[in-house]
């Protein structure tokens, strides 16, 4: 446990939790309230938090990594990263749905924060290809979820492939919200792998609306795969961090800037 410790967020703290669970095999709490700079009641809290959601087995003293949890402990991870921009994003973007749409819902942390801050707009029918957006929201039976079919990304908790190319292909909806990898002026939006980014391409093509949903820290990279050129997106829902010349951009192309 050499990282250098700093004070952090609630969620970030857990993410990072999970991960050194995951790389070690256990923790304990004594050596986390060190590293993290919090009492030894703040972490039991959350290796009570992590139990609850499967990443990790309480001991005494401390928690065992959960065998079955490293589907989602790199999306745990993930999710820390940026996290109050991410609940900004997913906060104004949920805003943009309203009661009776149908909507694609892309994999990604983002996408469920904004999945969280849907639970007073109904009815409401989501498609998604990111089961955990799907336990979020099927629960409520004013929600219609429908689950595309395909292979599963471990990386991304999600459904790819030919077939959830297909299922989407079948699907007209009013708006897809997407997350990328990354995005740039010049290669647009882009992914880690061939298979996400024509899933992605997909949910653009079934949709009347494609809005995107990205940080700051997306702009001016590029992935692996080409998924679209940024005039492809109604609208960017990002932060205030965003650059200007990625504002800019946005203008140039004729997509419709919200800054949350």
């Amino acid at each position: 446990m050499s990282e250098q410790p700093r004070a952090l967020l609630a969620e970030e703290r857990r993410a990072r939790i999970a991960a050194l669970a995951a790389q070690q095999g256990a923790v304990r709490v004594d050596e986390l309230s060190a590293l993290f700079q919090v009492s030894e009641v703040t972490i039991r809290s959350d290796l009570d938090v992590l139990a609850e959601r499967g990443l990790l087995v309480r001991d005494r003293g401390g928690a065992l990594a959960n065998a079955r949890a490293g589907l989602v402990t790199a999306f745990e991870q993930r999710a820390g990263q940026n996290l109050e921009e991410k609940r900004r994003i997913g906060r104004a973007a949920a805003q943009l749905v309203q009661p009776g749409d149908t909507i694609i819902m892309d994999a990604g942390t983002t996408l469920m924060e904004m999945a969280r801050c849907l639970r007073d707009v109904a009815p409401l029918t989501v498609v998604t290809n990111a089961l955990n957006v799907a336990l979020e929201l099927g629960g409520r039976p004013d929600v219609h979820v429908i689950l595309i079919g395909g292979s599963l990304s471990r990386d991304t908790i999600s459904t790819i492939g030919p077939q959830a190319v297909h299922d989407l292909g079948e699907l007209l909806v009013h708006k897809a919200f997407l997350g990328a990898h990354a995005v740039d002026p010049e290669a647009g939006l882009t992914d880690a792998s061939l298979e996400i980014a024509q899933v992605k391409r997909a949910m653009i093509r079934a949709a009347r609306q494609a809005i995107l949903l990205a940080d700051a820290a997306k702009w001016g990279r590029a992935g692996l795969a080409r998924v679209a050129p940024l005039r492809a997106v109604h609208s960017l829902v990002s932060d205030e961090g965003l650059p200007t010349e990625a504002r800019r951009a946005c203008a140039e192309a004729g997509v419709q800037l919200l800054i949350a």
